[in-house]
C-alpha cells in the first residue's frame, strides 16, 4: 500500500496550520498540510488590504487561547510573518497549488481504516483528515449574471482598480467598508449596502464609513438593492430596485463566502443550516474526519477561535492514539 500520513490538513489558514503545529506538540508526526493556493493564509493575502489590522478577536468577542500558539493582535503583514515563521519552526510538509477534490474512507485487510484524499493529479491516504477551508475561499455572488463584456470591471477583491475611477463597492461588512474607504484616497467611490446601517461591521469601521461619508469622500446608497447589471460602452451601468441607475467604472462586491457544499457532501459531511454537523471535539458524522476554522461558523474571522479548533483536535487525535 502507498504512504500513509498520520494526518492531512486541507487548507493552510489559521486553524490548519494551527491543527497541524498543535499535532506536532502533541507528538503527532508525519503531516502534511494541503493548499490550494501559492501560500499559506490566502484569504488574508487576497482579502486584506496592506497594513490591515488583523485582531485576535472577531467583532468584540473575547476568545482565551487554549494552546501553545500565542497569537497578538497586529497587522496583515505581522501576522503572514507569525505563521511563516511558526510553520519554519515545526516539521509540518506543507504542499500548495494543491486542490482537493473529495474525500473517500478507505479500510485496509486488516480492517483498519483511513482516508484517500484526492486532487488533480493523484491522491494521498492520511490516518485522519481535518477541513479547514474558509468561506472566503468561495465569494459570494450576486444572483444575477454579470455580463460577459464586463466582467473584467467587476471583481471581489481590490485586484484590478488602478486609480481615478468612478467605483460601486457593494457590501455593509468590515470587508466593504475597509475596501471604500482603502479605495476612496483615489477614486471616487459610492457605497452600496442593502440595510439602512452598517451595524454588521466592527466600532471602528462603522466610525471610519461615518466619517468618510460625513467629509464626503464616499457617497452611500443604502436600503437599496442592485437587479441587474448592463454594459454601456465598457462601463457598467447599475441597475436598482428603488432608484435610478448608475454608470461606474467599476463594480467590487465584498458580500461574504459561502460553505462549500458539494465538496462536503461527496466527502460524506452532513450539513446543517450552512454548517458542517460536528461534535465538540469538531469531528463530523464520519469518524476521523474534522472540520475547523470558518467553515464551523457563522460567520468567520476569528482566528483566535480557529486556533482553539485545532488545538482541540490535536488533543482529541492525541487521545485516540495514546
Amino acid at each position: 500500500m502507498s504512504h500513509i500520513y498520520n494526518l492531512a490538513i486541507i487548507g493552510a489558514g489559521p486553524a490548519g496550520i494551527a491543527t497541524a503545529v498543535e499535532s506536532y506538540l502533541q507528538g503527532i508526526r508525519d503531516i502534511i498540510l494541503l493548499e490550494k493556493d501559492e501560500n499559506h493564509n490566502s484569504t488574508i493575502r487576497k482579502y486584506y488590504k496592506d497594513n490591515k489590522r488583523v485582531d485576535k478577536d472577531w467583532k468584540g468577542q473575547k476568545v482565551e487561547l487554549d494552546g501553545r500558539i500565542y497569537f497578538v493582535d497586529g497587522t496583515k503583514e505581522s501576522t503572514l510573518d507569525f505563521f511563516d515563521e511558526i510553520l519554519a519552526n515545526h516539521s509540518v510538509e506543507l504542499k500548495t497549488h494543491t486542490e482537493v477534490q473529495k474525500i473517500e474512507k478507505r479500510e485496509t485487510n486488516v480492517g483498519e481504516s483511513y482516508f484517500e484524499v484526492f486532487m488533480a493529479g493523484g491522491s494521498i491516504m492520511a490516518k485522519y483528515v481535518v477541513v479547514t477551508i474558509g468561506r472566503m475561499g468561495k465569494p459570494n455572488k450576486p444572483d444575477y449574471k454579470i455580463p460577459l463584456e464586463i466582467k473584467k470591471r467587476v471583481g471581489f477583491t481590490l485586484d484590478g482598480c488602478i486609480g481615478d475611477e468612478n467605483i460601486l463597492v457593494v457590501g455593509g461588512g468590515d470587508s466593504a467598508i475597509e475596501y471604500a474607504v482603502d479605495l476612496s484616497a483615489k477614486n471616487e467611490v459610492t457605497i452600496c449596502y442593502r440595510r439602512e446601517t452598517f451595524r454588521r461591521a466592527n466600532p471602528t469601521n462603522q466610525r471610519d464609513i461615518s466619517n468618510a461619508i460625513m467629509h464626503k469622500e464616499i457617497e452611500p446608497i443604502l436600503g437599496v438593492d442592485i437587479v441587474s447589471l448592463e454594459s454601456d460602452d465598457e462601463r457598467v451601468k447599475v441597475n436598482f430596485d428603488t432608484i435610478e441607475f448608475r454608470v461606474f467604472d467599476r463594480v467590487v462586491y465584498a458580500i461574504g463566502g459561502t460553505t462549500p457544499s458539494a465538496f462536503l457532501a461527496s466527502s460524506g459531511i452532513k450539513e446543517e443550516d450552512g454548517k458542517p454537523v460536528h461534535d465538540e471535539n469538531y469531528e463530523t458524522n464520519v469518524k476521523g474526519l474534522f472540520v475547523a476554522g470558518d467553515i464551523t461558523q457563522e460567520s468567520g474571522g476569528s482566528i483566535a477561535l480557529g486556533l482553539n479548533h485545532g488545538y482541540a483536535i490535536a488533543c482529541h487525535i492525541q487521545g485516540q492514539e495514546g
